[in-house]
């Protein structure tokens, strides 16, 4: 039973993550900096109780794995200015799901067996399906509503390319997950300095925003180590699977305490493809 709960601790941490940002609020560029600068603070306590083993190898590839990590987060956050979490989250959680699965796939060369292409591509299929429900928008709709969702989407597959590069290359470069947390963050923060440029005029990288939202970057990063403690204990097949159920949490949350707004039709379907990209997410996980 314990095990269960630590698995489900990245899913409960990811999922209020960015509640805790739209709840405090700013500009993109003080959530961004805010989120960067509490995964860098934990990662500088991890150091106090696990030393990595120091390489050029490690550090170079954990820094650029923090810059991928820094451009997926901050488009992912002007997502949520522009169609709302309960919209953005299950379409960037589908886009990843399908992105890191291609991967695994391709790269990785995962899918060994029979059964692993009739869950995996199954699993891809309802994702896909998951995400066009999300996506939808009633023809009535205004114009303006449209267009937000083509800008959302368009940032959202930008926000996909940065997650999915983040997730993979410590697994390319052969690497400890505890070990790259401390590059990783240095990579964080000076990414979210550098990107928060191309979204504001005038980046606000360190005002009250910025330091309140530090909230959500130690959300993230007591999800990090959950997921690290939880893929130790539980394997990676519950650990992964489990922690993507995070977007439940963050799309109900979206809609009941962020008050975001759906027609009857819309909710309906936002619902089913929610439930379509957690189940897909779950057959995903019997893949590995």
């Amino acid at each position: 039973m314990g095990n269960i709960l630590l698995a489900l601790v990245p899913a409960v941490m990811w999922g209020i993550q960015p509640l805790i940002l739209q709840t405090i609020g700013g500009k993109t560029s003080s959530q961004q900096m805010g989120m960067s600068l509490g995964a860098l603070i934990f990662s500088i306590g991890v150091l106090f109780f696990h030393q990595p083993v120091w390489s050029w190898h490690l550090i170079l590839a954990s820094f650029v794995c923090g810059l991928a990590w820094a451009f997926g987060q901050i488009t992912q956050i002007e997502s949520f200015h522009i169609i709302g979490v309960s919209a953005a989250m299950p379409i960037s959680t589908g886009m990843q799901l399908i992105g890191v699965t291609l991967f695994g796939i391709f790269y990785f060369h995962e899918w060994t067996s029979t059964m692993d292409y009739v869950y995996g591509i199954s699993a891809l299929i309802v994702i896909i399906l998951g995400v066009f429900f999300t996506a939808y928008r009633e023809k009535g709709d205004n114009s303006s509503k449209q267009g937000a969702m083509q800008r959302g989407l368009f940032v959202l597959v930008l926000s996909t390319i940065g997650q999915v590069t983040y997730n993979v290359i410590p697994r390319m470069a052969d690497l400890n997950g505890w070990d790259v947390l401390f590059p990783q963050g240095i990579g964080m923060a000076i990414g979210a300095m550098a990107f928060s440029f191309f979204f504001d005029k005038k980046p606000e990288l360190f005002s009250k925003k910025s330091f309140q939202n530090i909230a959500a970057g130690a959300a993230f990063a007591i999800g990090n180590i959950g997921i690290l403690l939880s893929n130790k204990v539980n394997g990676v097949a519950v650990g992964f699977t489990l922690s993507q159920m995070n977007v439940i949490v963050n799309t109900l949350g979206g809609l009941i305490f962020l008050k975001e707004s759906r027609t009857s039709k819309e909710l309906k379907l936002t619902i089913g493809g929610l439930i379509l990209v957690a189940a897909g997410g779950i057959l995903i996980g019997l893949t590995k």
